[in-house]
């Protein structure tokens, strides 16, 4: 396939679709089998945005052990990777950093965010192939939904405290001390509980989720 940036290379992340496993802030409010529906079909709806954008070539890096075959049931069938490292900075770093040996930018993105549009990611691929060290897509909850880099450092998800409202800020410290060049897009939200999920509009794919809690 031909792609508008040959050089760069998509990576998303997503956790194996393990039940009780995933989407866990939605109970209560969501059984755990709504929360694993709901979980496959942001994972599904992400690829299949990142495939049909035609960008880029796009990797699928996965945590935890598919034993539904749910990875296997996407079209087209997607090139997989293990993530590898003890937490989250580790493990994006390890992505980021393989992908830097063979493209000139990388992408990563995760699977919570259904706002992401081809448009957003072709900015992101511009701003990394025409200079920029650093592009970061903010969440509105402070922390971020995307982050592309066209070089790798480690200092650069040291120490975050993932999972919580300052992730965000303290890349933006790391960025700073790295005296690299960033650029940030429009914040976006992310999928992470009910709340979030009852802010999202023009989604019908998830009314049954609206209509079952």
């Amino acid at each position: 396939m031909s792609y508008q940036f040959p050089q760069a290379l998509i990576i998303q992340f997503a956790r194996a679709p393990e039940l009780g496993k995933v989407k866990t802030r939605m109970q209560p409010q969501l059984t755990l089998e709504q929360s694993l529906s709901l979980h496959c079909r942001l994972v599904g709806h992400t690829y299949q945005t990142l495939v049909e954008s035609k960008l880029a070539e796009v990797e699928l890096w996965t945590a935890g052990d598919d034993v539904s075959g749910f990875f296997a049931t996407l079209e087209p069938p997607p090139l997989l990777c293990d993530q590898q490292g003890a937490d989250l900075g580790k493990r994006m770093h390890h992505a980021l950093q393989d992908g830097l040996q063979r493209y000139q930018a990388v992408l990563l993105i995760g699977s919570d965010c259904p706002s992401l549009t081809g448009i957003v990611i072709q900015e992101v691929l511009e701003k990394l192939t025409t200079g920029m060290d650093c592009v970061l897509g903010p969440a509105t909850d402070g922390g971020y939904v995307l982050i592309g880099l066209s070089q790798a450092n480690t200092a650069v998800f040291d120490g975050v405290n993932w999972g919580t409202g300052v992730v965000l800020e303290q890349t933006r410290q790391r960025l700073t001390k790295l005296a690299w060049r960033w650029h940030e897009l429009v914040p976006l939200s992310d999928i992470d509980t009910v709340q979030d999920l009852n802010q999202i509009t023009g989604l019908k794919q998830y009314e049954d989720l609206f209509l079952t809690r």
